[in-house]
């Protein structure tokens, strides 16, 4: 095999490296994309202002991390993620 074919070979790898890489960034990217959405729905779903139970000083602050960890693992799992990651995987 000549060096030329072999730079070739190695510089085909590269690129289906890279775009492999970049399949995986946009990936990650979507489950983001999809957990902020998600954030969005349990906030509102979980935002009770009720007199029978009155806020506690903390409540606010650990509602809103527990929503954020929530929606977080279940992000990739909705389907916002892989509609998403579908439309744009071509465009990579």
């Amino acid at each position: 095999m000549s060096t030329t074919q072999q730079i070739n070979i190695s510089m085909h790898h590269k690129i289906d490296i890279s775009k492999t890489d970049n399949l995986k960034k946009l990936k990650k990217a979507c489950d983001a994309f999809e957990s902020e959405i998600l954030n969005f729905y349990l906030k509102q779903a979980m935002d009770s202002k009720s007199k029978l139970f009155p806020e506690s000083p903390g409540e606010k602050i650990y509602k809103s991390m527990y929503q954020e960890e929530l929606s977080k693992e279940l992000s990739g799992n909705f389907g916002y993620s892989e509609l998403l990651f579908n439309y744009l995987k071509d465009r990579v």
